[in-house]
């Protein structure tokens, strides 16, 4: 089972564990009420709130974690160490950060970007 869209990890264990409950309910008895719950990949988004020039920041960070190739997609694709993070910049100033396991993944993801940003 898969659950995606939730706001929050408690919501999606929330989720997941009121479906269990709904196929035992209709007849489904082998379903465990209480399954384990393992988060795959949390999705972020941020806004820096300014413009930003992507040719400008692929030559700031060089091109070892940068991937930016405007004809095929228009973000600039960061990718994090630690944490196992991408990083998705737009030039609207937009983030959207996937692959953390926890927030505090995320979070700190974002100080990164922003640590960076300001060098």
């Amino acid at each position: 089972m898969v659950c995606t869209g939730a706001k929050s990890t408690k919501n999606a264990h929330a989720a997941i564990i009121n479906l269990a409950n709904t196929l035992k309910d209709i007849g489904f008895d082998k379903i465990d009420p209480e399954p384990e719950v393992r988060v795959q990949n949390i999705v972020v988004s941020a806004d820096l709130e300014t413009q930003l020039n992507l040719n400008s920041i692929v030559m700031a960070f060089g091109i070892e974690n940068v991937e930016y190739e405007p004809e095929v997609f228009p973000g600039l694709v960061y990718r994090i160490e630690v944490p196992k993070l991408v990083v998705l910049v737009f030039s609207s100033g937009k983030l959207v950060i996937t692959g953390g396991k926890c927030e505090d993944d995320c979070n700190e993801g974002l100080r990164i970007v922003m640590t960076d940003f300001d060098n």
